[in-house]
């Protein structure tokens, strides 16, 4: 880098450390980042300085290079919390003295610059033991580029400067604890662990900070590496980002420490835009992929008469409804599917939601409040649990699919007002089915509620696609939500029961009666898209092929799951891998969604294969051969 300056900034009051920092630049940003950094004194939280002192000095061309620290986010509840984690850190790292090292920590909060400790005999090895060591002439390579020059980003400043003290000859840890009085967050640094970021190391408003590097190596090496520290000049590359959010106010430091925990557990998400309509196949980030990811199974998202009946409605009612359906928001289409699902399922009558998610909090939150009592399986859907928690009532969970422990559950909470049992018809996650008739028996016995949703159900249980009650041959429950997103290839959701149930719901649910109603456009073509199912059952057998088909492939190459419905989860356990294997048959030309917690429960992380009626035998036998191999490997 030719031309190439040193930019420090120090600022004081009445002799006390206000604020510092410094930046590598070219010659062509020295008055620009003065400038920031002159700012940036003026409005440091611990005051307004009466000193501020700007040093800019050439560097030679000979700059080192170096690979930032990877970084891992430990999320702490307490200062105590924090000093303990740092403590079993820096064990982690060999060091036998924590206990002592921790304690001489305040000892640095009146230094300038870092204490230089040796890690064994904890004598003090700075020339200047007033002073300190000081670690300089350092900044983020990619500082410029992304136009933060300059700008305080505690984060980023503080993985270059333990990048470079980790470089630093005989240097095995360091541990740092911000000044700044409203920055609560510190590290552990070593080779070996990385940057081991921790949220809270100390009280909000503690203006005591500081740092400790810890040597271990022959007194004679103690001046290289004081020379290293605060003579080389350091670019750091690869320093990754925080969460989207390095320079966000300081009260968004707790989502950004959230979300950067995430990432470090391999838990983080993000959106993937797909061009066109989703299909077996799609355009993913300008690739074609074959789609295993999506609950349109029977492909009628873009059926040509069910997008028909979208535009036409959309000419005829608007794209939107305008309103409540208690107020202005209730247009023919909205009539019309209700009549239609009710004679599809069975049922008496229909009330249609926004979504199903809505169904199901606004159904669960009108039949039970406080004093009542819900009975959830453990593995139900995250809109169950929030329907349940939401309703005030007190929640009982059931062990997954057992009836008997519903049985018993059931039979210990008859002094409720209200009871309601409610499950997944078809779980999302796990691809199984619930025993509807053993769950009725179980329910009418005891007299409560019986609630299940069909969401992944309908379109795919069931001979004609009618859902668990076809499948089974038995009465339908109580209350039976199901959903017009997944193999009605619309959007919405939909309760069906007796009319006074809905008569019920249509007055006392909050998500029915405070939501504008869904558009004429999606109901027209989920009631376009009913009508191709009632049509054409030949669609539901053709999905069930498919699932024979892919299972007996993937039991062929020697991997074993269930095949009951659509939905095959091929569960893997730790996150990380699952994001792999899912990265692996992308790459093979397969999308296939890793689910990880809180989806799933910690540790059984999976690859979630949905199917669809369209998937063609060379696409299935494919892409269970690819899964098996990566699997396997």
């Amino acid at each position: 880098m030719s031309e190439t300056y040193s930019v420090k900034m120090r600022a004081s009051s009445d002799g006390r450390h206000v604020s510092g920092a410094e930046k590598i630049v070219p010659v062509g940003s020295v008055s620009k980042v003065a400038s920031r950094l002159v700012e940036r004194a003026l409005s440091h939280e611990r005051g307004t300085p009466d000193f501020i002192n700007v040093k800019i000095e050439s560097l030679s061309s000979d700059i080192l290079r170096l690979k930032a620290l990877p970084v891992m986010t430990h999320v702490v509840a307490t200062p105590a919390e924090g000093r303990a984690l740092a403590a079993r850190l820096l064990a982690e790292a060999g060091i036998a003295n924590v206990d002592e090292i921790m304690v001489r920590f305040s000892e640095t909060h009146s230094l300038r610059g870092a204490m230089l400790l040796d890690a064994d005999t904890l004598e003090r090895l700075e020339p200047d033991q007033s002073r300190g060591v000081r670690a300089t002439y350092m900044d983020d390579a990619a500082a410029l580029a992304k136009g933060t020059a300059g700008v305080k980003n505690h984060y980023a400043e503080a993985i270059v400067l333990a990048t470079k003290v980790q470089n630093a000859p005989n240097i095995i840890a360091e541990i740092c604890v911000s000044d700044d009085p409203d920055y609560v967050t510190g590290y552990v640094a070593t080779r070996e662990l990385g940057y081991r970021r921790i949220t809270v190391l100390k009280e909000k408003g503690d203006p005591n900070g500081g740092r400790i590097f810890l040597y271990r190596g022959p007194r004679d090496g103690v001046a290289k590496t004081i020379e290293f520290l605060e003579k080389t000049p350091v670019l750091v590359d690869d320093v990754p980002t925080l969460s989207c959010a390095a320079n966000a106010p300081r009260r968004f430091d707790g989502l950004a420490d959230a979300l950067d925990a995430r990432q470090a557990a391999g838990l983080s998400r993000r959106c993937r835009t797909l061009e066109g309509p989703t299909g077996p196949t799609a355009i993913v980030d300008g690739r074609e992929l074959v789609v295993f990811a999506s609950n349109d199974y029977l492909d009628l998202a873009r059926d040509p008469r069910v997008v028909k009946a979208a535009a036409d409605a959309a000419n005829e009612f608007g794209a939107g409804s305008g309103g409540a359906r208690l107020t202005t928001g209730t247009q023919p289409p909205h009539v019309r599917l209700e009549s239609a699902l009710a004679k599809f399922k069975g049922s008496e009558a229909v009330l249609l939601y926004g979504t199903g998610y809505m169904a199901n909090v606004g159904a669960i939150s009108a039949l039970v409040g406080k004093g009542d009592v819900v009975l959830s399986d453990e593995l139900n859907h995250a809109s169950i649990i929030d329907g349940c928690r939401l309703s005030g009532a007190d929640v009982l969970v059931y062990r997954h699919g057992d009836m008997e422990d519903l049985d018993r559950k059931l039979g210990a909470c008859r002094e409720h007002r209200r009871r309601l049992a409610v499950s997944d018809g078809v779980f999302s996650m796990d691809g199984d089915i619930l025993d509807l008739p053993r769950f009725l028996e179980v329910t009418r016995r005891h007299d409560v509620f019986s609630m299940v949703d069909e969401a992944h159900a309908t379109g795919v249980v069931g001979c004609t696609g009618r859902g668990l009650a076809e499948h089974f041959g038995c009465e339908l429950p109580d209350v039976l939500m199901g959903t017009l997103s997944k193999a009605l290839g619309s959007e919405g959701g939909f309760v069906c029961g007796s009319k006074l149930l809905v008569e019920y719901l249509r007055n006392m649910s909050r998500p029915f009666i405070f939501s504008t109603a869904p558009g004429a456009p999606a109901m027209a073509a989920a009631l376009a898209a009913l009508e191709v199912l009632v049509a054409e059952p030949g669609r539901v057998a053709k999905l069930r092929e498919n699932i024979a088909l892919f299972v007996s492939e993937l039991a062929r190459h020697g991997v074993s799951v269930r095949g009951e419905t659509a939905i095959v989860p091929v569960v893997v356990g730790d996150e990380k891998k699952a994001l792999a294997a899912s990265a692996a048959l992308e790459e093979l030309g397969f999308l296939v969604p890793a689910i990880r917690y809180p989806t799933v429960a910690r540790g059984a992380a999976r690859l979630r294969v949905a199917l669809m009626s369209a998937h063609t035998p060379e696409q299935l036998r494919a892409a269970a051969s690819s899964l098996a191999k990566i699997l396997k490997s």
